[in-house]
């Protein structure tokens, strides 16, 4: 099993560029399809804290459900958000790329490149 892994949505033209990456530096990794298995609170939580953000940061405010869920209140608390995103993962940015320890956002996709071995 790698270490490496991507937290992909293959419809998502970014996340496919960032997994090109990755298959041209001949890396092995495992491909998450967070729409489908999305992460649990611990593994969310470990990303944002790896990644050095907070939720909002992380979030996808342009998604419809965004608006639906008033996500854009202030008054929301960190966990209030997290929820969110654990109950609709398509909120969550993509990819995420976790390799070494570290974690990165492929946005740009060539940003990723910095936490690969």
């Amino acid at each position: 099993m790698s270490d490496i892994q991507i937290l992909h949505n293959p419809r998502c033209s970014k996340s496919r560029a960032t997994k090109q990456i990755l298959d041209d530096k001949g890396l092995a990794y495992k491909v998450v399809d967070y729409l489908k298995q999305p992460p649990t609170r611990d593994e969310l939580e470990e990303i944002l804290r790896l990644l050095q953000m907070e939720p909002r940061a992380l979030m996808r405010r342009g998604e419809s459900v965004y608006r639906e869920q008033q996500l854009d209140d202030e008054g929301l608390s960190r966990d209030d958000l997290i929820q969110a995103m654990l109950d609709h993962p398509i909120l969550i940015e993509r990819p995420i790329v976790l390799a070494n320890g570290k974690a990165s956002l492929g946005r740009p996709p060539e940003q990723v490149l910095d936490i690969l071995p």
